[in-house]
């Protein structure tokens, strides 16, 4: 991150907020923090005597990207953490927009999340110079075998909630989301704990039926990961995980807009009917985000990638995490799905922002909020990215 001034304007945007877009609008930042947002002619004397002024040029002003379920890139993997690789990662998934994001873990065994716990929690106490590392998504090991996905079977345990009791006494408020299958016996004594703790509770590689979806929903649980994937599919007689889900409004969905994990039509029938703070969407990315064709591994499982398609090596053509980035996620959204400016940014940035319970710290585009903000062109390429106000540079 660069060491140029936290303080400046940006002019001349089109900048979304949740009160609607401003035309013509601007943003101010000092030391950081947002301090005016609204028309560039409403801007105070007082914000433009010493700050840098930016022109927008009528582009999109953006509030940062927040990914809540992403593993890894550039060879590196949040489940094997260093100080390197945590740059590495955080470094790349900035440059794409993304401004905070929660270090996913897979089905590992507790020797190996306790390790991710504590590099993770080391990493958070220094400054952190890209992407800001919130917290930890536990992404297993409470799954179901049968829906395991690209998730080692090996490690795979039942929901144990003292588990978690104990990572989250030693680390408070790290783990911001853990994702196990609702149907195992000891899940509704998990999603108790976790929502009594304000951790996200979600459904994912699960074999739950519909009523099973409905009975944790009644203790608390809140939130399905990569919807679609990893889950008994919505069929007329029986709604299974998916049908739950879709007719749920408390619960809110998270989706990988890539073109090849969910079909645009799928996503249009989840936009329509998760509405409001409900639909969140991730990259699912892996160790092969940022680099092209080849093998890698996701977790310990040996994985291939071929035309941005990540599939297990030893695997009937078994999806194994992706290559997306948040910025390609969000134009799939507004291009191929067809939701507005406006909505896609909910979903990428204010919608995570409340789900993990940052909202009071960044996810739009409001005074006393971190700056961390987006420029976008009208084609919805990514121009520019400001964390706590301070620009990424590519080459840094």
């Amino acid at each position: 991150m660069s060491g140029n001034s936290r303080t400046f304007n940006l002019v001349h945007a089109e900048v979304i907020t949740p009160r609607g877009t401003f035309h013509d609008g601007a943003v101010a930042v000092e030391d950081g923090v947002i301090t005016y947002v609204g028309t560039t002619d409403g801007l105070p004397k007082s914000h433009t005597a010493e700050a840098e002024t930016i022109d927008a040029g009528g582009r999109y002003v953006l509030p940062g990207f927040i990914d809540v379920h992403v593993h890894g890139g550039m060879l590196e993997d949040f489940s094997k953490p260093s100080k390197q690789g945590l740059d590495a990662i955080t470094k790349l998934h900035c440059s794409q927009g993304t401004t905070s994001m929660l270090a996913t873990t897979m089905t590992l065994p507790k020797a190996m999340i306790d390790n991710v716990l504590a590099e993770v929690h080391h990493y958070m106490v220094g400054e952190m110079p890209y992407a800001q590392l919130v917290g930890v998504h536990l992404e297993g090991p409470f799954i179901s075998p049968k829906w395991r996905g690209a998730q080692n079977p090996e490690h795979i345990v039942p929901p144990n909630w003292e588990w978690v009791e104990a990572w989250d006494r030693q680390y408070p408020g790290l783990i911001k989301q853990v994702t196990f299958a609702p149907e195992r016996e000891g899940a509704h004594e998990l999603i108790r704990y976790l929502r009594k703790q304000g951790i996200v509770a979600a459904a994912g590689h699960t074999d739950a039926t519909y009523e099973e979806i409905m009975s944790a929903y009644e203790v608390g649980l809140n939130h399905s990961v990569h919807m679609f994937n990893a889950m008994t599919p919505l069929h007329h007689r029986k709604p299974g995980t998916a049908g739950a889900i879709l007719s749920t409004p408390g619960i809110s969905a998270e989706i990988i807009a890539d073109g090849i994990h969910v079909h645009h039509a799928a996503i249009q029938l989840l936009a329509s009917v998760k509405t409001g703070t409900n639909l969140i969407l991730i990259t699912d990315a892996m160790s092969a985000a940022g680099l092209g064709n080849g093998d890698y591994m996701l977790g310990d499982l040996p994985v291939v990638v071929k035309d941005n398609v990540c599939t297990l090596r030893d695997s009937e053509g078994t999806l194994a995490g992706s290559t997306l980035t948040m910025i390609r996620g969000f134009r799939h959204l507004v291009r191929e799905v067809g939701l507005s400016v406006e909505r896609a940014s909910e979903a990428a940035s204010g919608n995570p922002a409340k789900l993990i319970r940052i909202d009071h710290l960044t996810g739009s585009v409001e005074t006393g909020k971190h700056a961390d903000l987006l420029l976008v062109d009208r084609d919805l390429e990514l121009q520019q990215v400001w964390v706590k106000g301070r620009s990424f540079r590519e080459n840094e």
